[in-house]
């Protein structure tokens, strides 16, 4: 039996863009040769194209996003896996304004190397091209992973608050130097009760015992280093807000943005319950939720988990974030 409902593995990302294009044509434009997204709307004022992209499978993450006050263009690779630097380039070539185009790129080694590929052949052709690198996965700060962090959550608060940005007229470095400050400040956590299923088997990434949550899971299954009993969720949310954090800092003055986001089988029942469970322990420790998104955003497949991302911000970082945005999967 499917695992999926799709004619084929192979068919399962193609016919879902095809699709995807259709329902949302006023705000999206596909082009399947080169195989990327591009948004029909987008300030004129933007000197720089904002483009991201990266494996399918985490849906509405990238797709979702391109269109007015966040992303000009997105790369979907298949399923979990980079998009081809030639996507990437095509793309960046449409996109592309009068300063160039910014590059969001989650810290995998695929993605890093694709996006470095094409940002060497824009060069070529004197097209500036700068990159943000996303790296806010806590269970994956250790000296024991060379490729460092991953990027997972705080991706999407990363490319609205830069989209904000863009339509403000800021250059490429101006970007760049605001994304990097971003996601220095952006730390993200995730756990899981039960993987996700591979499209190409059927089957469970990894198997947990009844009873266990799998702490700081990555969002193509990657394996934490520990399990923990699962527990009342009060405490689950407690510890993972204290791990977060204790590595964000913030001042005392100092708000966060939250994300709590479904990674493909939890209900939104269940999540508006973590998400109060976050605020309070936010609420307990003095820290100032200033904005949040609740929801699914960058999902794992139909991973039974969720994830929390924190970012502190600032007067400008919330400017840029709430200013007007209008794509498939966020718009106000």
């Amino acid at each position: 039996m499917a695992a999926y409902f799709e004619n084929s593995t192979d068919d399962l990302v193609p016919n879902a863009l095809a699709g995807f294009a259709r329902a949302h044509a006023e705000l999206v434009v596909h082009d399947v040769e080169n195989g990327f997204l591009a948004a029909r709307h987008t300030d004129p004022t933007r000197r720089v194209g904002l483009l991201s992209g990266g494996g399918s499978g985490h849906e509405p993450l990238h797709a979702g996003f391109v269109g007015a006050g966040m992303l000009d263009a997105a790369c979907p690779g298949r399923v979990f896996a980079s998009p081809h630097n030639r996507q990437v380039y095509q793309a960046s070539l449409a996109v592309a304004r009068t300063e160039g185009v910014l590059h969001i790129v989650k810290n995998y080694t695929g993605d890093r190397i694709n996006f470095g590929i094409a940002a060497e052949r824009l060069a070529h052709q004197d097209i500036p091209c700068a990159r943000v690198l996303v790296d806010d996965d806590l269970a994956s700060d250790s000296e024991d992973i060379a490729a460092g962090r991953r990027g997972t959550g705080g991706t999407v608060l990363l490319e609205k608050i830069l989209g904000g940005a863009a339509d403000t007229g800021l250059g490429l470095r101006e970007l760049a130097t605001l994304g990097a400050a971003l996601a220095g400040r952006c730390r993200t956590l995730a756990v899981a009760s039960t993987a996700h299923t591979a499209p190409t088997t059927g089957r469970p990434a990894f198997e947990l015992a009844a009873g266990e949550l799998e702490y700081g899971v990555g969002i193509h299954g990657e394996r934490a280093d520990r399990t923990r009993p699962e527990g009342p969720v009060s405490a689950l949310v407690a510890e993972m807000t204290d791990s977060l954090l204790a590595a964000v800092r913030p001042g005392p003055e100092e708000p966060v943005l939250a994300l709590v986001n479904g990674l493909g089988a939890v209900t939104p029942l269940e999540l508006y319950g973590i998400f109060g469970e976050l605020g309070r322990a936010l609420d307990a420790r003095g820290v100032r939720l200033a904005r949040h998104l609740v929801g699914d955003y960058v999902t794992a497949l139909d991973m039974r988990g969720f994830s929390l991302t924190l970012l502190v911000a600032d007067a400008r970082s919330l400017a840029y974030y709430d200013a007007p945005v209008r794509t498939a999967a966020l718009r106000w």
